[in-house]
């Protein structure tokens, strides 16, 4: 066990996004940081960088979350060391928010208060506050699935609709259902809308103008903000690819680092202005119609694609390191260095990017051996995790080939 640093990670999740977080405590400080998860899940499973995996079934559990975890701090509590608390979902982090209060006796993290969150994530309160600070989204109504009268706005079609609220939507399962639904006539905006409230989701539907454009004209914003609010990191990048199957839409499996002072000053002004702390993740697309950069969400974590940040020298590890262990301050970086983060295969790239301008820098980078996938981690030695994430690549050109978003 790890006994030189004055600090344990304790990562809540066994995705790819804890496994991406696991990989930057292991890069920089040569830690195994310890996974408390609901399931194994192959990403984290099969690695030799990760210490143990505490599995608990409740964990997702309102009323089992701070139990479990004042639990797992009672098991690995040691003199000296400072337990670092870090989520890698909505659901986890919202929960580490909620019960702040009582963590904070057994842990250090970075993250905001519960009023904030609820103004961040609730979509419609989200728009209001953009709008007060002048950040562009896109044409947006909200539909109450209580309401037994039917969405009467007049919308220019395609639509998207998707839940104001994901967590309560992902605990109403139904078949059929997907993240994000595209429709393309007011009478299957209806359908999918009936079929949403026969699952049992009881919260708002966001029904929204649909920005032209492919994958590549989605954006990517990263930014931290230390514990006192300060913020030390910008970044912008161009989507690649994006998941295209209908549960996984809107995951981003290649993306471009870009420069666009103009932008990443917009998002950091913005944070600092409701009194944000933590990593941010912003999801944006490019609107040609009248060239402008318009925000769809901002997540209260590090996305799962933000590996890039660690990639190119900013350890996200170290960010909450240096901030809750050591309190250093550290200036703003505006990130503006070239790379390609990819989680698919160069051969997925090579022919499902259809914007010629892109795939140009995608081939400019990875002959420039500017580019990265975390998953193939070089001090992961895991035989089979090699073998898992081998049939992975050769499943993902499956899914790209089958599925057309």
């Amino acid at each position: 066990m790890e006994t030189k640093h004055p600090f344990l990670p304790i990562i809540i999740g066994t995705d790819m996004n804890a496994y991406n977080m696991a990989i930057s405590f292991h890069e920089a400080y040569g830690i195994k940081p310890i996974l408390v998860g609901k399931e194994n899940l192959s990403f984290t499973s099969l690695s030799t960088i990760t210490e143990t995996i505490e599995l608990r079934s409740g964990l997702a559990e309102d009323a089992q979350f701070a139990d479990i975890l004042i639990d797992i701090a009672r098991k690995y509590r040691a003199p000296g060391k400072t337990l670092l608390l870090i989520g890698t979902n909505d659901l986890y982090v919202r929960l580490i928010i909620e019960n702040a209060k009582i963590l904070r006796e057994h842990y250090v993290f970075n993250y905001i208060n519960e009023d904030l969150m609820n103004q961040l994530q609730v979509k419609s309160n989200f728009y209001e506050l953009c709008k007060v600070h002048g950040i562009e989204t896109p044409t947006t109504f909200f539909y109450d699935c209580n309401s037994a009268a039917p969405f009467e706005e007049e919308m220019m079609f395609p639509v998207i609709i998707k839940p104001s609220n994901g967590i309560e939507y992902t605990r109403n399962k139904f078949e059929g259902q997907q993240k994000v639904y595209k429709v393309e006539s007011p009478k299957e905006m209806h359908t999918v809308i009936q079929q949403i409230k026969g699952g049992g989701y009881r919260d708002e539907l966001i029904i929204q103008d649909y920005i032209p454009g492919d994958d590549t004209f989605m954006w990517d914003s990263v930014i931290y903000a230390n514990s006192k609010g300060k913020t030390q990191l910008v970044t912008f990048a161009q989507v690649v690819l994006q998941e295209h199957t209908v549960t996984a839409i809107g995951n981003y499996t290649a993306l471009i680092t870009r420069f666009d002072k103009d932008m990443m000053v917009k998002l950091q002004n913005f944070l600092e202005a409701v009194g944000y702390n933590g990593f941010a993740n912003f999801d944006l697309k490019y609107d040609a119609r009248d060239n402008k950069f318009k925000v769809f969400e901002v997540n209260i974590r590090q996305g799962r694609s933000s590996y890039y940040v660690t990639a190119l020298g900013h350890n996200m590890a170290e960010y909450f390191v240096d901030d809750l262990i050591y309190q250093t301050d550290k200036p703003v970086t505006y990130l503006n260095e070239d790379f390609l983060f990819t989680v698919v295969p160069k051969a997925v790239l090579r022919n499902f990017v259809n914007n010629k301008a892109v795939l140009k820098d995608i081939k400019r980078l990875i002959k420039k051996g500017q580019y990265g996938n975390p998953l193939f981690y070089k001090q992961d030695k895991h035989l089979k995790r090699k073998v898992y994430l081998l049939a992975r690549q050769v499943n993902y050109y499956k899914k790209y080939k089958n599925n057309q978003w």
